[in-house]
């Protein structure tokens, strides 16, 4: 959906940040697109970020280690996967970890009450082969090379340094499916907590998107951000989500995304308004109006 949430982005990023970086695919897509100057990407996962900077930094190094990764893997699949998801808990290396994600069911992180990766292995495959995994790894540093920051600290720490000349990307997990009991993630967000730091955000009228909640057909994920916010609420397609697809039903997901106060004003002025559809420029009017 990247190239969707694009179409929102304000004409000059000086930085764009994106404090839930996950696998960076916006800031990957603007980079491509040469929307913004320079990147900001954190997670609180910090292994995520070490292998983010090894990607960015050092892709020729990262690209030899998980071949040899890869190519010892192959007499034995499965029980490998195991000795390199113990050793990665021991010492959270990023060629590990890059391994593991290529193997890993479904791609998808999970841990345990310990913090340690617990997802099992995609018996079905051995991963990305090591010419692909280099392609990618070598697309993703000429992208962002050069002009990239890394961190991995809590999200409001990053989203109070933007200024008016930046724009903040905020993918935050799911209210829907995330809890303390739920090792998806390493954190939750905490609703409450999160309307304060927009409140701050628009007191400094900083421009910022938020992917916040949705829907799957008729099930409605979480609770919209408040009125008093002023944001722009969109919906974009999502298309069937991947849940649907596994229980054999035909749910559409539908993706919301906020707007600021900031960024709605800059965007429907006259020069930047043919980017959207007619009901999209409506949508943006009458939230103005």
């Amino acid at each position: 959906m990247a190239s969707d949430i694009l179409r929102y982005f304000p004409a000059h990023i000086e930085t764009l940040h994106e404090p839930f970086a996950g696998s960076a695919a916006i800031s990957l897509a603007a980079a491509a697109d040469e929307r913004a100057s320079r990147f900001h990407i954190n997670d609180l996962n910090k292994p995520l970020v070490d292998l983010w900077r090894a990607i960015i930094n050092t892709p020729d190094k990262l690209a030899k280690e998980y071949e040899a990764l890869w190519r010892a893997q192959l007499d034995d699949p499965k029980t490998y996967y195991k000795k390199i998801r113990d050793e990665f808990n021991l010492t959270g290396k990023s060629d590990d970890f890059l391994y593991l994600l290529a193997r890993c069911v479904k791609a998808s992180v999970r841990y345990n009450a310990n913090g340690e990766f617990n997802q099992s292995p995609d018996n079905r495959r051995k991963g990305t082969t090591p010419t692909t995994m280099r392609q990618q790894i070598f697309g993703a540093s000429y992208l962002l090379k050069g002009k990239t920051t890394f961190s991995s600290k809590n999200y409001r720490d990053v989203v109070l340094q933007a200024d008016t000349s930046d724009l903040v990307y905020m993918d935050p997990p799911y209210q829907g499916v995330c809890g303390n009991r739920d090792t998806r993630y390493l954190a939750s967000v905490q609703f409450c907590e999160f309307v304060e730091v927009l409140e701050q955000l628009n007191s400094k009228k900083v421009r910022y998107i938020v992917s916040y909640d949705g829907r799957t057909g008729d099930k409605v994920h979480g609770v919209r951000l408040p009125d008093h916010l002023d944001l722009t609420h969109m919906e974009l397609e999502a298309g069937r989500s991947s849940q649907a697809t596994l229980l054999g039903r035909d749910d559409a997901t539908v993706e919301s995304l906020y707007l600021s106060p900031a960024l709605s004003k800059e965007l429907v002025k006259p020069k930047m308004i043919y980017q959207f559809t007619h009901s999209e420029q409506m949508c943006l009017l009458e939230a103005r109006g």
